[in-house]
């Protein structure tokens, strides 16, 4: 069994990512410490990631149902709606189109970060990927339907930022981050001061 791990071994394969040579990379989990304001400022990104999850899924959707609809009426192939990429690139060129023009996103989306609707736009992309994959066979596990829209009550709150300076601070005395048993205190642009474990 060479080149292989031998079982129990406590070994995890790490999936996608490797570091280069010479470079170190180092992980940190943090957990937030939000006063009110800025739990409704991540709140309110987290459901901008979720707006943007469900757009991606109305917008890809709605293509499918006017073929469908098409194919009833006997209209030929070449003439049908044409069908709508569900790739990362395209759904941010519509969804920053539609920021503009839809009544609906154009009165809030400025609001809040890019970050959070490229995660929504992210997660949409990564689920038709999945249906697709499991249509044709190529993905394991159970077969998977078509992507469903996250409603406001059930669906996890969760968005990533990726990009933008995020600093840390060690805390000095007399602050208030010295009431804690942690070393220092983490600041994102958008997500505010996180507290370091």
């Amino acid at each position: 069994m060479s080149g292989a791990e031998p079982a129990g071994s406590g070994k995890k394969k790490r999936r996608g990512f490797e570091a280069r040579p010479g470079f170190h990379v180092v992980g940190h989990r943090l957990a937030l410490d939000p006063n009110a304001s800025a739990l409704r400022a991540l709140a309110s990104h987290c459901g901008a990631a979720r707006v943007a999850y469900n757009w991606a899924v109305r917008y890809v959707l709605a293509s499918w149902s006017q073929r469908a609809a098409e194919e009833t009426y006997g209209v030929p192939e070449a003439e049908r709606v044409p069908w709508r990429s569900w790739s990362l690139p395209s759904l941010r060129k519509a969804f920053n189109e539609a920021k503009h023009t839809d009544p609906f996103l154009r009165e809030w989306w400025a609001q809040n970060s890019k970050e959070a609707y490229n995660t929504g736009l992210a997660n949409a992309a990564a689920a038709f990927d999945n249906y697709a994959r499991s249509r044709r066979g190529e993905r394991k596990g159970a077969r998977m339907g078509r992507p469903r829209f996250k409603p406001k009550r059930k669906a996890r709150p969760a968005c990533k930022f990726t990009t933008g300076g995020t600093s840390s601070c060690p805390a000095s005395a007399g602050s208030a981050s010295t009431r804690t048993s942690s070393p220092s205190w983490t600041r994102s642009p958008k997500a505010g001061r996180g507290l370091c474990r």
